[in-house]
Formats: structure tokens, C-alpha cells, sequence
């Protein structure tokens, strides 16, 4: 792999007041405030923003650019535009899920009893077994199924999917960060960012707990979506050191590891770095996101960015900044980002979970009436099993009735 530190433009810009220090041991948050005096923020740093040379050539469809983009906030602004394939030219990925008991996927963050980072293998699924999730048969072969094409047939199944190399993804970043008025926490499959390796970033995988199914990341912390395309789920820069830290028997052998480099930009334009800075030190006054003002490189500025925790999974736990409208959109069948939803065995098959034409349901309206993210709805649908969704585990993961749920949902031949 190339190095993944890039240069990068810097501005003066104001800032909000350090957010409370984090426990990097947990990454799921509430929401928090930023403080403002006066109604101006506090005091400043110049920032590192994104420009057309951020991503790697070999991941780029096309050629990046600067472009005229509206904030969440309704602020005018310029965004780099990238639009990256499927998955970049020199990324190796993988395993996943495992054929057998005998054989060895990728790994799993487990977050029922005995919680902690696992290898996909015969011990770790048997110890899922004893808790009531069976993943395999008599003869120790592994229930999976790709959730591009297929739909589950077992109540408990490993998740992996084909990728489709016609996908391409266009994600806009702003080139000047601005703060914003309170951190926005980062659920479920939330969007994150996007690597210097052109790779987008999204929080936690659907829990198992949740959807009864599993969607396996590689030793490198990322898997294929239903859509067919390549994502990270953890800062795969710095990996072995969770590994080792946590005993896990894994290494990121397809991705440079080191511990200071940064990774890539979160959507609200702000760098995210290893677990180090620059000069092998360890960062002391991160806030509750993960990030401070601070150098990034000797002799430079001191700016805003994010570091990786030192545990899994190691994002930000939340963004300061504000991100781009439509800052993520992709031609795939489906899946996040799609302009119609349904992913995985909807997209294949041309249905959504209630039936309903090519795509599924409108998952942006069904959003609204629920209040959820639209995209945090399509993909734990999906990974619930498309079709044959567990509605009450999805409700759930949700944190709405399953009977608003129901209702909300396309019903047969809508």
C-alpha cells in the first residue's frame, strides 16, 4: 500500500470550546453540547480541509473537483467532489464468513454476553451457539449468504456479499470545515467519512442481537454492502494494535499500518488521524468525539481533527462539524446512498420488504414518518434480511413500536 498521509490546505477559522473528554473504551454516545458565548464560538485553530488530491488516483472513477454544495445548515459552500469506484484497484479484501467450523473468516464485534473483538472461527460461533445463535449444521458447516443476490433461509446467518463493478459512489466533503452549533452522534451504520484510499467510512455494523444475522468485516475492518460496493467500519490504518492489545488472533495484512498517519476526512471535512499524533504521542485532551486542536505535522498549524480509539471500533464517536447535503449518493441497486432503496436481495430481486415495485419502499418517506435516518432504516432492513425482516428486531435496533413500523411499511402490492 502507498503511504496514506496527503498534504493539505489550512485556513484560520473560530471554534467551539473542547467537548468533555471521552472514554475511548465506548463508542456509543448521546448527544452533546458545544459551548457558545456570547452566540460566537470560542476560540481557534486553523483547520486541514479536503481538496481535489485528498483521495487516491486508483480508487477515482472520474477526476475530483472543487463544487458548489448546500450545508445541513442551509449555508452555501464549496464541497471536494469525489466520485470512486467499487472498490479501489490495489485493495486486497477479505475473508469473511467461514465455510466451515474447520476454516477461519474475518472477524466480529461482539456485543452480547462475553462481549469483546472476535475471529470468525469454530470457537468463537460455538461460543454464539451456547448463547442461542446458531450459525452452522450437524456436519459444522457455516449458514451464510450474499446479501447482494440471495435472501436468509436460517434464522441465524453469516453475511457476505459479491461486489458489483459497475458501482460508483459520489461523496462530497466541504473543503472548509464549519462547526457546528452541537455534535451530531454517530449511530448504526451511520455515515463517517471517507478514507484517503477512497474507501467510505460508516459506524457500527447491525448487531446481531438486533437482526439475528451477522455481515462479517475482513482482518481489515470493512466489508461489501448489498449495494455491492466496499466499506470500512473501523480505522483500518490501525488495527494491529487493537489485535494485540485485545488478544485477538488477526492482522490487517492489505492496509499500511501505522498509528500516526491519517486515514481519511468525516463528512463534516475534518482529517481523521491513528490513535497517535504526529510525533508518536499520546493524544490527552480529546474530546467527546475523539478530537482536539492540535499539530499534524512538525512545524505546521495547530488544527481540529479526529483520532482513532484504541479499542473497536475505533471512529469518532460523533461529528463537530456540519456535513454536506446529498453528500453521499451511488448507482447501485440499492443499499446506502442508492436512489432507490431495497439493496441486497430487494435490489436483486425487485422487491422490498411488503412487496412493492423494483426498489421497495420509499425509504426516505418512511424515514419521515418514523423519525429514523432513512439510510440507518434501508440497511438494518437489509441486514435483517431483506424480505423476510425480523420487524420486531429491526423496531428494536430502531428504537421505534413495531407496530408504527408496520404500519409505516408498504403492504403486499403497494
Amino acid at each position: 500500500m502507498t503511504d496514506v498521509r496527503c498534504s493539505r490546505k489550512k485556513e484560520i477559522t473560530t471554534m467551539s470550546s473542547p467537548l468533555p473528554p471521552r472514554d475511548r473504551t465506548n463508542a456509543r454516545w448521546g448527544a452533546f453540547a458545544v459551548s457558545v458565548i456570547g452566540g460566537a464560538m470560542l476560540a481557534s485553530g486553523a483547520l486541514a480541509h479536503a481538496d481535489e488530491h485528498s483521495v487516491h488516483d486508483t480508487a477515482l472513477a472520474g477526476p475530483s473537483e472543487i463544487v458548489d454544495c448546500t450545508l445541513e445548515n442551509g449555508e452555501a459552500a464549496k464541497c471536494a467532489r469525489y466520485v470512486v469506484k467499487y472498490l479501489p484497484d490495489d485493495l486486497e479484501i477479505g475473508p469473511f464468513c467461514p465455510a466451515t467450523l474447520e476454516d477461519t473468516g474475518g472477524i466480529w464485534h461482539w456485543d452480547g454476553d462475553e462481549a469483546g473483538l472476535y475471529r470468525i472461527d469454530g470457537a468463537f460461533l460455538r461460543m454464539l451457539d451456547v448463547q442461542g445463535y446458531t450459525f452452522f449444521n450437524e456436519a459444522g458447516e457455516v449458514y451464510s449468504f450474499d446479501i447482494r443476490t440471495e435472501q436468509p433461509t436460517e434464522a441465524n446467518e453469516c453475511i457476505q456479499a459479491t461486489v458489483d463493478s459497475e458501482v460508483e459512489m459520489t461523496v462530497l466533503i466541504p473543503a472548509n470545515p464549519v462547526m457546528a452549533d452541537a455534535p451530531t452522534p454517530l449511530g448504526t451504520v451511520a455515515k463517517v467519512g471517507i478514507g484517503l484510499d477512497g474507501v467510505p467510512i460508516f459506524a457500527d455494523a447491525p448487531s446481531v442481537l438486533d437482526t439475528g444475522h451477522m455481515p462479517a468485516l475482513d482482518t481489515c475492518g470493512g466489508h461489501i454492502d448489498p449495494g455491492g460496493w466496499y466499506h470500512w467500519h473501523a480505522t483500518s490504518t490501525d488495527l494491529n494494535g487493537i489485535y494485540e492489545r485485545e488478544g485477538v488472533d488477526a492482522e490487517c495484512v492489505h492496509v499500511k499500518q501505522d498509528e500516526t498517519a491519517q486515514f481519511g476526512y468525516a463528512f463534516d471535512g475534518f482529517a481523521m488521524y491513528g490513535a497517535l499524533n504526529y510525533d508518536g504521542s499520546t493524544p490527552e485532551d480529546l474530546d467527546a468525539c475523539g478530537g482536539h486542536v492540535g499539530l499534524t505535522e512538525e512545524g505546521g498549524d495547530p488544527v481540529y481533527h479526529y483520532h482513532s480509539g484504541t479499542s473497536f471500533p475505533n471512529l469518532p464517536a460523533c461529528l463537530v462539524g456540519v456535513v454536506a447535503q446529498d453528500n453521499f449518493s451511488t448507482n447501485a441497486a440499492g443499499g446506502i446512498g442508492s436512489a432507490h432503496g431495497g439493496g441486497g436481495p430487494d435490489g436483486a430481486h425487485g422487491s422490498g420488504p411488503g412487496g412493492g415495485p423494483r426498489g421497495g419502499p420509499d425509504f426516505d418517506k418512511v424515514a419521515e414518518t418514523l423519525g429514523v435516518d432513512a439510510d440507518l432504516l434501508e440497511q438494518t432492513l437489509q441486514d435483517a434480511g431483506g424480505p423476510r425482516a425480523d420487524l420486531d428486531a429491526v423496531a428494536k435496533t430502531l428504537g421505534v413500536p413495531v407496530g408504527d413500523l408496520k404500519a409505516a411499511l408498504p403492504g403486499p402490492g403497494h
